[in-house]
């Protein structure tokens, strides 16, 4: 059985010494994870979920991070998981169109900190929810995201991954009967995207309770499918076209998806990047204003279009999911971070009416390519007739176009010092890189 290997995998590393470089992408992938999450403390659904959740809070002794307090480790994980995701700047596995930190990180954090963890088990667990999760969302796609959302869906089974490795350390029967029941709970689908409601980050948050509590039940007996995941009615036969499980195996425990993940750079959906980018090397090298442009021609991948094709959003969500919003933007204010998305941004009549100026086109190698690689080739052609063209294979912070250690940081402050105060937030991140030397309770996260 497939799930079988996976789970004796996820119990040895559970356990081991990683290498160095592993550990370092842990740590990033934490520290990344805290950057999107505590703007989100400042928005919806987080502020509504901390009032839905008033009976629950001040029980337990997981963070509900940016709220000043604590809840089981379920509720922590719903509400945590949620407010990472919600403002777009989340960690991405590329190849399983996927958000793996939203879910695993919750979900492991919040059972870490019940457990008394120390940072080091900490980061084991997330390292096998993250190559565990990554590895069967690679596997199903292209086909499952047609409908469904990875990180809903996938982000149950490494969320609970992360949780067995926590709860019963070393112990594959565990892991396995945590994964079995997680995956039957898979659900987030791609309608959430296409309007205003709040439900699309609400997946990540579903995804992280739910793998929190197929991990506690499993590490108390519950057991779950031995073979959900390849069966007749099973996971891959129902949410996909079928599955490569050769992709999900290979090179498991020795080849880390960790260290191969993408960090936003920009504030938006994902499917946006690459041509945010190459909007902006054309201008940086071309030096030309928004005035000089007669027009901005995109080509892409399908899936691009269809996901963000929105030429008319209305609401902070709908631009965050508008690639002619999105690189209009980049090109009228020279970036896409949080104050795009704002009122007065959203009503600027000048960028609207460079939004006209642009037009999409979707192409076939490129939509061949995907989801390895997110392209888009912008031409942008000035009113003096001269046209400048250039091509984006990758996304800057793709493991091809990494961001640094150093940017790393820099995004954290950006997003973290307006919520925590710069004292708290140099603090926090000093801990996180040496988060292998701590307990998790004694970070400070509030």
């Amino acid at each position: 059985m497939i799930l079988k290997t996976i789970a004796e995998y996820g119990a040895r590393d559970s356990q081991r010494q990683l290498p160095e470089t592993v550990v370092l992408h842990a740590k990033r992938a934490v520290l990344d994870w805290l950057a999107a999450l505590y703007p989100g403390t400042q928005v919806s659904p987080g502020l509504e979920l901390h009032v839905a959740c008033q009976d629950e809070l001040g029980f337990g002794a997981s963070s509900v991070i940016g709220y000043n307090t604590t809840a089981f480790a379920a509720t922590a994980a719903w509400i945590n998981g949620s407010v990472s995701h919600s403002v777009e700047f989340d960690d991405i596995f590329r190849d399983a169109v996927y958000h793996p930190g939203c879910p695993v990180i919750a979900a492991a954090l919040a059972i870490a900190q019940s457990k008394n963890k120390s940072g080091m088990q900490l980061i084991n667990a997330i390292v096998v929810g993250y190559e565990i999760s990554t590895r069967i969302g690679a596997a199903v796609q292209p086909s499952h995201y047609k409908y469904f959302h990875t990180t809903g869906t996938v982000g149950c089974i490494g969320a609970a991954a992360a949780v067995a490795a926590l709860c019963a350390p070393g112990n594959a029967i565990v892991m396995q009967h945590a994964i079995a029941t997680a995956t039957t709970f898979a659900s987030g689908l791609q309608q959430a995207f296409r309007s205003d409601a709040m439900t699309k980050a609400l997946h990540a948050g579903h995804a992280a309770a739910v793998g929190v509590r197929a991990g506690q039940a499993a590490a108390s007996g519950v057991t779950g499918v031995e073979d959900i995941l390849e069966g007749e009615v099973g996971f891959a036969s129902a949410l996909s076209a079928g599955a490569n499980w050769k992709i999900a195996l290979a090179g498991l425990g020795e080849e880390y998806n960790i260290t191969r993940i993408t960090q936003k750079n920009h504030g938006c959906c994902g499917h946006t990047f690459s041509s945010i980018d190459a909007a902006l090397l054309l201008q940086q090298q071309h030096g030309f204003k928004v005035a000089d442009i007669e027009s901005i021609h995109i080509e892409t991948y399908q899936t691009a279009i269809d996901v963000t094709g929105n030429f008319a959003p209305e609401t902070a969500f709908e631009a965050k999911f508008s690639l002619p919003y999105a690189v209009a933007h980049a090109l009228q204010f020279g970036s896409v971070r949080l104050e795009a998305f704002g009122k007065q941004r959203l009503e600027d009549k000048s960028l609207r009416k460079l939004i006209t100026k642009i037009s999409l086109l979707p192409d076939s190698e490129m939509t061949s390519q995907f989801p390895l690689h997110r392209s888009a080739r912008v031409t942008i052609t000035l009113k003096n007739g001269n046209s400048v063209f250039h091509y984006a294979k990758d996304r800057k912070g793709d493991p091809e176009l990494p961001l640094s250690n150093e940017e790393l940081d820099s995004k954290f402050d950006e997003l973290v010092i307006p919520v925590l105060g710069r004292e708290k937030a140099e603090e926090l991140k000093r801990q996180i890189w040496q988060i292998d030397q701590l307990n998790v309770n004694e970070l400070s996260l509030n």
